[in-house]
């Protein structure tokens, strides 16, 4: 599915251009928002099928996607499986209780909230107007979701209030009733919403609804499995009837046979999923967002990352999650070659690794003026701000290779994805092992049709190599396994965060400094020059290395390590000032 504008062919040139600008500002000010809700009323609009589009249409900004120097990929800057320069507060627990903002904001759920209380005035065809407002509420669960990440118990509210309504002075609403409500949202939603093959192409449809709902249920699920012993937990849940949901909604989009995984050109099979311009046809993409040149609407994200900077960096934890190619890990495998060399590092390693992360050789940039290529040499740990490499790993996933993409700024088109279907599988997968009835057969039509994309061998159950290293030395070696196939076919798609703080694993992070490459030791240390021939790099000035040799960029600023509190950060503290207003809400532990 794209998402570029949800205007059909036949409509005026006003209201192309409104919806344009709707679907597209990277701004939070759109152009509905520049006018009072009470100046829409119900007998002005909401009086067609037409009406009910042009007013969803505001919602689609709020899906996460690329957008000027915003880039999706980054968002796993929140987790371990990146280093940016300036860490990430949440894992170092340093946040403090801000007096107003922090994601306490309720003005898009107001809107969805008063499309669902007029849409029913809608006169024309049923289908059309069910179908905008399945859209609504899909929206109305998605933003709901979001909060509930971030804060657990929120007030859920339905309608639309008034400086006057007394819901404005209620307590929180318990998260698992809010859970709830939100998936009866997405049940309208997913019976309103046209199938894929009738919906229009660049809307939410069925399928994508089906997804949402199947990632909530395995979030909210696993959460309650791993939380119910701690003050985040919903008292006497184990989770496993949402972890069901999440099973038997991910299997019915499977079985609906409509998407499969897209597999590229040899030694690209993975990358070239994700550095795609246009993705019409692709059968993996469910959704996403289309970017042109002729309308402004452009990206920077090949542009900025192509030089293998950024300022940020991939950690060695997740590196060394990628299995080798006799699909073992490299704690036991004989085929891992150690780390020489970026090059020795990711030999004989799930393809995966070397389509996700630069390596001497790959190309930064292809067809260049006069047929120029410029290829990968040392990665940039001796460069500053936006062209420096805080830990050698640099990202090659989701960069486009073309010089028109990146020969100067605002000009990049590549494609942003929204929703795909290997998180269908993944899903699956996970829920299964989760309840303790993942088979073979489960493994072949969910994990292993990821592997095949690669020609990684497959996931047998029954013989598991045991990996001392393993993430949860407490769960079964097939979880381990699971999990291990999510963290790196998702990589840098914005889930690491989401998936530490459901299985509550803060062992990941507490007291940990996140590393990088091999410097002392490798063909690295001593081939950083000048023009000159002058050494660049000075450990213990511009680069930290730990004790063995590993570059260590928050050795400096966090000595002991990231400082998360797991009786306290899971969750983001209520303002200070909304109490202030509000004393029914009650603040989250530990704040």
């Amino acid at each position: 599915m794209k998402l570029y504008s949800p205007i059909s062919a036949g409509r005026g040139a006003l209201l192309i251009i409104l919806a344009g600008y709707l679907l597209f500002s990277s701004c939070s000010e759109d152009l509905l928002n520049k006018y009072p809700l009470d100046q829409i009323t119900s007998e002005s609009f909401f009086s067609s099928a037409e009406d009910l589009e042009l007013y969803a249409n505001r919602f689609y900004p709020l899906l996460t996607a690329d957008a000027g120097y915003f880039f999706t990929i980054m968002i796993d800057q929140n987790s371990d499986n990146m280093a940016p320069s300036a860490f990430d507060p949440r894992l170092a627990g340093v946040r403090t209780v801000p007096p107003s903002g922090g994601d306490w904001e309720w003005s898009d759920i107001r809107q969805a909230n008063y499309f669902l209380e007029h849409c029913n005035k809608a006169q024309g065809a049923e289908s059309e107007i069910n179908h905008y407002i399945g859209e609504v509420r899909f929206f109305r669960a998605y933003l709901y979701f979001n909060k509930v990440k971030i804060f657990g118990d929120v007030p859920w509210v339905s309608k639309p209030l008034t400086t006057n309504s007394p819901e404005l002075m209620g307590p929180r609403t318990r998260r698992d009733i809010v859970v709830d409500s939100i998936l009866a949202d997405l049940d309208v939603a997913i019976s309103y919403l046209k199938s894929v093959e009738e919906a229009n192409p660049f809307r939410i449809n069925k399928q994508v609804a089906m997804l949402l709902k199947a990632r909530i249920c395995l979030y909210e699920g696993t959460w309650e499995k791993y939380h119910q012993n701690d003050p985040f937990g919903v008292q006497g849940s184990d989770g496993s009837a949402l972890i069901q949901k999440a099973e038997a909604t991910a299997r019915q989009l499977m079985d609906m046979n409509i998407y499969s995984i897209y597999k590229g050109p040899a030694g690209d099979e993975y990358r070239s999923l994700f550095n795609q311009l246009d993705y019409s046809g692709n059968p993996e993409v469910m959704l996403w967002k289309h970017f042109d040149l002729s309308l402004k609407i452009v990206n920077n994200v090949s542009r900025s990352l192509s030089g293998g900077g950024g300022n940020t960096g991939v950690t060695k934890g997740l590196i060394d999650s990628y299995l080798c190619t006799d699909g073992k890990p490299i704690s036991v495998s004989p085929d891992f070659h150690g780390y020489g060399s970026l090059l020795e590092e990711f030999s004989d390693r799930d393809p995966r690794l070397s389509q996700t992360i630069y390596k001497k050789g790959d190309y930064q940039t292809q067809n260049g003026p006069g047929g120029a290529f410029i290829q990968f040499g040392l990665p940039p740990i001796d460069q500053n701000g936006p062209f420096r490499s805080t830990t050698g790993y640099s990202l090659r996933k989701g960069i486009n290779n073309e010089y028109t993409q990146q020969t100067a700024e605002n000009i990049g088109t590549k494609g942003s994805i929204i929703f795909r279907y290997a998180e269908a599988l993944l899903i699956y997968a996970e829920a299964k092992a989760e309840l303790g009835t993942l088979t073979q057969a489960d493994a072949d039509i969910s994990v292993n049709l990821l592997r095949d994309r690669v020609n990684m061998p497959h996931l047998d159950i029954n013989d598991i190599a045991t990996d001392p290293r393993w993430d949860f030395p407490d769960l079964s070696p097939v979880i381990n396994e699971v999990r291990r196939e999510r963290r790196v076919e998702m990589a840098f798609e914005g889930t690491r965060w989401d998936d530490i703080a459901r299985w509550k694993a803060d062992g990941l992070i507490v007291n940990k400094r996140p590393r990088g490459v091999k410097y002392i030791g490798s063909d690295l240390e001593g081939a950083y020059k000048d023009a000159n021939g002058n050494p660049t790099i000075t450990i213990g000035v511009n680069l930290f290395v730990d004790e063995d040799g590993f570059v260590d960029p928050y050795q400096a600023f966090l000595p002991n390590g990231y400082k998360f509190n797991p009786s306290r950060d899971y969750l983001a503290p209520i303002p200070s000032n909304e109490i202030t207003l509000n004393p029914n809400l009650k603040q989250n532990p530990g704040w």
